[in-house]
């Protein structure tokens, strides 16, 4: 005998079990793209359990809520994009650090937009760290330590390094953020003329800079 549904409920195909690993990054990513799209208070647990076709205490199960998953989103994009920039910084020669630095975080904003949206939201996570902020004073701190061995062999006071390193991640990091909207001109060109700007100088700028690497 054929089981019908009661009138005027509509019938649901049977629902596909997932493991708890699997829940979990089903869940992950469903908060990602809500906090791209509306920004932490904008975002509900309520939302992200409609989406996953859960319950809202499975959620909870998970993430013990709304703040928990966002600081697992911010977390999983902060190591993305700072795996990027380390891997970046492996070069020998200053210049090609500089352009791969800018290359790295242009790269992240093309191939992670969503990540990117969230990152430099203010977080509402009362932590100093795992933040946006956070990981631009890592990539000073790492900066840094390059200019200051590059100044002593060419004489310069090395002490100086870490204001030109705040200059240097500050301005890769608001292009950044313009771009993100903008999307021209290429990545690549975006990267040549902050290097261009960044290793010549106003007064010294090339009338049509290109990429070393």
């Amino acid at each position: 005998m054929t089981s019908s549904s009661p009138a005027g409920t509509p019938e649901r195909g049977p629902r596909v079990r997932m493991t708890g690993t699997q829940r979990r990054a089903q869940l992950i990513e469903i908060g990602r793209t809500l906090f791209a799209e509306r920004g932490y208070e904008a975002t509900s647990i309520e939302e992200v359990a409609q989406r996953a076709q859960v319950s809202k205490p499975v959620v909870y199960e998970h993430f013990g809520g709304k703040e928990g998953l966002y600081a697992v989103v911010v977390d999983r994009e902060m190591s993305t994009l700072l795996s990027m920039i380390t891997s970046s910084l492996t070069e020998n020669r200053s210049r090609v650090r500089v352009e791969r630095v800018a290359l790295a975080l242009l790269t992240y904003v093309e191939d992670h937009t969503d990540g990117f949206r969230i990152l430099v939201r203010d977080s509402p996570v009362a932590a100093a760290e795992g933040t946006y902020s956070s990981l631009l004073n890592d990539a000073v701190g790492q900066v840094g330590h390059i200019l200051a061995e590059d100044f002593s062999r060419r004489g310069i006071d090395p002490d100086n390094a870490p204001l030109y390193a705040q200059a240097l991640v500050g301005m890769v990091s608001m292009t950044a953020q313009w771009w993100l909207d903008d999307r021209s001109p290429s990545k690549e060109a975006v990267a040549a003329h902050i290097v261009n700007l960044c290793w010549n100088g106003l007064t010294n700028l090339e009338a049509d800079p290109q990429l070393g690497t």
